[in-house]
């Protein structure tokens, strides 16, 4: 079942347990089951500190991770490769006895709720979203016994999935219901089963010498050059790793031939806590207001200060505006073709936009998908040609030029998209299951209307990161750098970081 890297590269791994697990297995006569029982037996075959046991689980194949003579609720069902090998493996690590890296304070959130949660994350193995779900809720599993988690590979289970009308990944249910879809944190599951961290807590905080917002390429650049100067630093952020968390291959970043968004999402924020950094994750700045300190208000309550800042929040997907995108939203209209396009197989799909971005989505959506129609508003496409003749050249691929898309139509789901030919001004409909959206970003700044300068959304900063506030530096792609590219974005957050020390030195 695994390549020999993948082998020598476990077996390091297995070598950090630090006691007993148990996998109960239960399997049946088809591929999948038969596949999973190779899985377990080679497992159990590169660390005596794994056995294995045939049972009856809730569904077959699945297969549970425990400790002798104590269920963890933790469940595999469906093979947890690709991206969910990784969280195969922490399970292992964790349910040995090897401790999550987890915040006292969430580990004690987690131990005090009370109840029985019962929850089942549907994933696919192509999804960079999905892992971190899984994750989360295997911990949570772990460490409260009236929690358990179920992690559903589609591809094994698509009658559940197309029974439960699932059309994007992660999708997780608690209790037999419908609980949320997307990415999420701990801290962002514990917020909505109305367990969430006291503003106070922040309040307390002393005053930091330079306070980043936003956790992404160019925050987590930041926070690093500004914690190795040796000032008191801080990293306030939804989610580390920002845009990089929805990048599948990235092939041209200096040094590495190939990495995958998340692995470059885990070892940025690897990094920074090699440094004596507070950060204080799934948490969203609501304004900031310069005082005696600069002030952050978070959108909990709390307050942070600082005597500089960087704001670093980057981009989102930019939105059509049309009828049916947000009401069909995970329901057929979605971004990411690699966490959701497996859901898709076999039929047909929309992809709005002709940039690179749009037409790497439809080229990887041909390979699996019946059909794909690339719909982009311009006479002309926009990506670059080497990508253009290799889209050309597949046989299930048709692009319309000089299209607005009018409305996303549907009932529970996506059925079809309305486009306006803009040359003819002739109204046409298409039958589709399911709508990407591809037409760029969005920068993350609206809750600093009226604070900073900006020009279309972005934060205008000189040569050296500063903003029109004083004190108040901005860098990556919520600034109006003219690139907007990971290196670039790492470079700015350098810059900034250095900026800001100076500041401090000067004032």
């Amino acid at each position: 079942m695994l390549g020999e890297n993948i082998k020598k590269q476990l077996a390091q791994y297995l070598e950090l347990m630090e006691g007993d697990v148990l996998l109960k297995v239960s399997v049946g006569d088809d591929k999948v089951s038969q596949d999973m029982l190779a899985l377990v037996e080679e497992l159990a075959s590169m660390s005596p500190k794994i056995t294995f046991e045939k049972t009856k689980l809730e569904r077959t194949p699945s297969f549970s991770v425990n400790r002798p003579g104590e269920d963890t609720g933790i469940v595999f069902a469906g093979l947890p490769l690709g991206h969910e090998f990784t969280s195969l493996v922490l399970a292992l690590l964790q349910v040995s006895g090897r401790p999550p890296k987890v915040d006292e304070r969430v580990i004690e959130q987690i131990k005090n709720l009370k109840g029985e949660y019962h929850f089942e994350t549907y994933v696919s193995l192509t999804c960079n979203n999905c892992p971190d779900v899984v994750q989360a809720l295997n911990i949570m599993s772990l460490l409260n016994p009236g929690i358990t988690h179920t992690m559903i590979e589609g591809n094994a289970y698509k009658e559940e999935v197309e029974k439960k009308n699932i059309m994007a990944v992660p999708t997780v249910y608690l209790n037999g219901e419908f609980f949320e879809s997307g990415r999420m944190t701990i801290q962002e599951i514990l917020e909505k089963l109305g367990s969430s961290q006291d503003p106070s807590v922040f309040n307390e905080k002393d005053p930091f010498d330079v306070l980043i917002i936003g956790g992404g390429p160019a925050g987590a650049t930041a926070a690093i050059y500004a914690a190795r100067k040796g000032i008191r630093t801080g990293i306030v952020t939804d989610r580390f790793g920002g845009q990089v968390l929805d990048t599948a291959g990235i092939e041209n970043f200096t040094s590495i031939n190939h990495t995958e968004g998340t692995e470059l999402a885990a070892r940025m924020e690897e990094h920074v806590r090699e440094y004596d950094v507070d950060i204080m994750v799934s948490q969203r700045a609501k304004r900031i207001a310069k005082k005696d300190l600069i002030e952050v208000e978070l959108e909990n309550g709390g307050i942070l200060k600082a005597k500089t800042i960087i704001i670093a929040t980057g981009a989102r997907w930019r939105e059509i505006g049309v009828p049916g995108e947000k009401e069909f939203r995970k329901k057929g209209v979605t971004n990411c073709p690699h966490c959701d396009g497996p859901l898709f197989a076999g039929k047909n799909v929309a992809v709005i936009g002709g940039g690179n971005s749009g037409i790497e989505a439809a080229i990887d959506l041909a390979g699996i998908c019946k059909h794909v129609t690339v719909l982009e508003f311009l006479p002309e496409l926009k990506a670059d040609s080497v990508l253009q003749d290799r889209l050309r050249s597949l046989p299930n691929v048709t692009v319309i030029t000089n299209a607005e898309t009018k409305e996303i139509t549907g009932t529970d789901r996506v059925n079809g998209l309305t486009y306006i030919d803009r040359k003819t001004g002739g109204e046409h409909h298409i039958d589709v299951d399911g709508v990407f959206v591809q037409i760029g970003l969005v920068p993350n700044t609206s809750w600093l209307e009226g604070t900073v300068e900006m020009e279309r959304g972005e934060i205008i900063v000189d040569e050296r990161g500063a903003t029109s506030m004083s004190g108040v530096f901005a860098a990556g792609d919520c600034t109006n750098t003219p690139y907007k590219q990971i290196i670039i974005s790492m470079g700015s957050g350098a810059t900034a970081a250095l900026s800001a020390f100076d500041y401090l030195i000067r004032n």
